[in-house]
């Protein structure tokens, strides 16, 4: 647990930053016409070849780290245990040839690091805000390195929880007597439940200068090469939407729609974020991982030849707008359907996300489902031929023939040690490695 000293700083950093950025999170009237702002300079790096990355989870222990080690104890033996499991997955890692891994070191409202703004998670010891005896950040940042595998910080930035069972809600209010506690104990009045999750209400400002001060403190304090939201913006279902109602009553002035409303609330967490880690380190690349589908033809003649749902509308999340703004240093879409997927083919979204970063200085990489290679398919039966590897292969070559593409990310770390990702991931080391 942080020392008492280390959150007097970190409550001082954060009501610096949160200060210097009210101008921007406090509007409540609509955006002026867009304007695209001078182009900056890209951002610099030391390592300028294609990335080629995997996205490596902690969020219900799917990659890392293994449930298994929460019946440990002892908490040394524990800590070795999982300190174990995640070199043996960047020996992995670096045998294959990748050479950056996306790290969830927030997978919802707790940190895989010694935060004074979040609680230790639970995915470490099985308890929230129990500390684990080491720091998996740390850990991870100073081995991933030495192998030369650069790390990307990766944060989902408004979920609270990934279910709303009395379970879960016993064990955030169990957090009440720790410092620091859950957002749920301390900011009650930013929680909603939306789509079977306990998530922050992103039409608050005081949230979203809470997620930039987060990702402010691990910019601040860790050598991380990037940092990176993944897609759940606005996450809501049909059946349980997010109730905003309030917020929208006192901050949506001025707007035609609640819609056009949410986007210009994530389009504000952008800004900030964007904003603050280029105060603090101008360098260091920030992007985004959203669902592959901005806009189908269909609704907007800017969309792509597609019919599928639209983080436009579906997150209210207008990544293409981000890139065209300078908001991103890169964007990494999530395209998860073969090329003979007629409803979102692959090659046609890889085109489209070509021409839009095109005229700017945002990188496109590209997320491809590993996930799925190997597993039967209606829809999608290309995953099974020959072990996946001619879909795999098209997908690869396709990216390293269109000159906007600057890498792709493999989703997700765990899926290279199925038996059914087997000639995949030789595929994917005859490719990859030694490059």
């Amino acid at each position: 647990m942080p020392s008492a000293t280390a959150v007097k700083k970190a409550a001082a950093f954060v009501a610096l930053v949160a200060a210097a950025l009210l101008f921007i999170s406090c509007s409540s009237t609509p955006p002026a016409p867009p304007v695209t702002p001078p182009v900056t300079t890209p951002p610099v790096t030391t390592d300028n070849s294609p990335v080629r990355g995997v996205w490596l989870t902690t969020v219900n222990h799917l990659d890392w780290p293994p449930a298994d080690s929460l019946a440990i104890s002892d908490a040394a033996v524990r800590a070795r245990v999982q300190q174990q499991a995640l070199l043996t997955k960047l020996d992995q890692l670096q045998s294959l040839g990748v050479n950056t891994v996306f790290f969830q070191v927030k997978p919802d409202a707790t940190a895989l690091w010694p935060s004074a703004i979040l609680p230790w998670s639970d995915v470490l010891t099985g308890s929230i805000g129990t500390n684990p005896g080491y720091d998996p950040l740390q850990f991870m940042l100073d081995e991933a390195h030495k192998r030369g595998i650069r790390v990307h910080a990766w944060f989902n930035p408004y979920r609270v929880t990934v279910n709303t069972a009395p379970a879960t809600v016993a064990a955030l209010n169990n957090t009440a007597a720790q410092r620091p506690s859950s957002v749920y104990v301390q900011h009650p009045g930013w929680v909603r439940t939306a789509g079977g999750r306990l998530v922050l209400d992103p039409g608050l400002p005081e949230v979203r200068d809470w997620i930039t001060s987060i990702v402010a403190e691990v910019v601040r304090d860790y050598p991380v090469d990037g940092v990176q939201f993944d897609d759940y913006f606005y996450a809501e279902s049909p059946g349980q939407p997010l109730n905003d109602n309030l917020s929208f009553r006192q901050y949506g002035q001025g707007f035609a729609t609640k819609a056009d409303w949410r986007r210009h609330n994530t389009q504000l967490l952008i800004e900030q974020v964007s904003r603050t880690v280029k105060q603090l380190k101008p360098d260091l690349p920030f992007g985004i991982s959203p669902a592959g589908i901005w806009r189908n033809s269909a609704q907007d003649p800017l969309g792509s030849e597609t019919r599928g749902a639209a983080t436009y509308d579906e997150s209210y999340a207008d990544t293409r707008r981000w890139v065209q703004l300078g908001l991103l240093d890169y964007i990494a879409p999530q395209l998860y359907w073969p090329f003979g997927r007629d409803a979102a083919r692959y090659d046609v979204l890889a085109r489209w996300w070509a021409d839009v970063v095109k005229p700017t200085h945002t990188r496109l990489y590209i997320g491809i489902a590993l996930y799925k290679v190997g597993e039967p398919s209606r829809n999608e039966p290309d995953w099974l031929v020959d072990g996946g590897v001619p879909e795999l292969k098209r997908q690869l070559d396709l990216n390293d023939e269109l000159p906007q593409i600057s890498g792709t990310i493999l989703f997700r770390e765990n899926n290279l040690n199925q038996p059914q990702t087997q000639a995949a991931v030789s595929y994917l080391r005859s490719r990859w490695a030694g490059k």
